[in-house]
């Protein structure tokens, strides 16, 4: 049955979306996106070099033409920077979607939410398709949605903590109020962790960190693909209740001889 996965009104067969930082060189991250099968990768617009043609150009590795960019502004503590890097961006490129991050400190890259709020408030006026990186904070999150976001990106844990997701009942209550894509954002370790993303009813999980930091990052890609299209048939199939005693056998027991 197809089950493609839509954002600001394009649909994508993977629910897959994977960073572009962090990697030893450029191959290694090609190589690793083609392996993630992802069609969307996020590029710091801050880090990542998109724009310098006497260094190498990201753009030489993966084709902008068979894959959606998605410009972010990892990096930026307040409204004011991560608007000029999105207007940046849209300048450079013409991207509309983008992914925007508010950081409200360097040690724990938690999002700060009131400046995420007002900056996408002010992006969405100007013509953005914005993806926010925000909390697990349910009432925020919607929020966020009321104030014109296209996608919700909760963080399962800490931005490359690898600790997976923390607050499970708080993902679900997200997923739950929303009308919009919910994507799992920063905290995944492993590919368990997306499989759980995905069995909670997310509709997709962003990874970074979990890929370009493994000792075999290419392997690493493949793994998270396989888990993310598991989990999603899982959650689509229902899974049995959960019982404190099994009780019943798993053969009938009915007119046995």
């Amino acid at each position: 049955m197809e089950d493609t996965f839509t954002i600001a009104n394009k649909n994508y067969n993977s629910r897959l979306i994977v960073g572009t930082g962090k990697y030893k060189n450029f191959e290694e991250t090609a190589n690793a996106v083609r392996a993630s099968a992802a069609e969307i990768v996020t590029v710091a617009v801050r880090r990542v070099n998109i724009l310098d043609k006497d260094q190498p150009l990201l753009m030489d590795y993966l084709d902008p033409k068979s894959i959606t960019y998605l410009p972010n502004t990892a990096g930026c503590y307040s409204s004011e920077e991560a608007l000029r890097t999105l207007r940046l961006a849209r300048e450079m490129g013409g991207w509309r979607l983008v992914k925007l991050e508010v950081l409200g400190d360097k040690k724990t890259l938690y999002p700060n939410m009131i400046e995420t709020i007002k900056s996408t408030e002010i992006l969405v006026k100007e013509g953005f398709e914005v993806m926010v990186y925000c909390t697990d904070d349910p009432i925020l999150c919607k929020k966020v949605e009321d104030v014109g976001a296209c996608a919700i990106m909760p963080l399962g844990a800490p931005i490359g903590s690898g600790l997976g997701i923390q607050n499970r009942s708080n993902i679900k209550i997200i997923k739950e109020q929303s009308s919009l894509p919910v994507i799992v954002d920063a905290g995944v370790g492993t590919a368990s962790d997306a499989t759980i993303a995905m069995e909670l009813g997310c509709d997709g999980v962003l990874i970074n960190t979990a890929i370009a930091e493994a000792k075999n990052p290419v392997l690493m890609a493949e793994s998270m693909k396989a888990a993310v299209i598991s989990g999603r048939k899982a959650f689509r199939a229902g899974r049995m209740k959960k019982r404190l005693h099994g009780g019943n056998p798993s053969s009938p027991i009915d007119n046995l001889i």
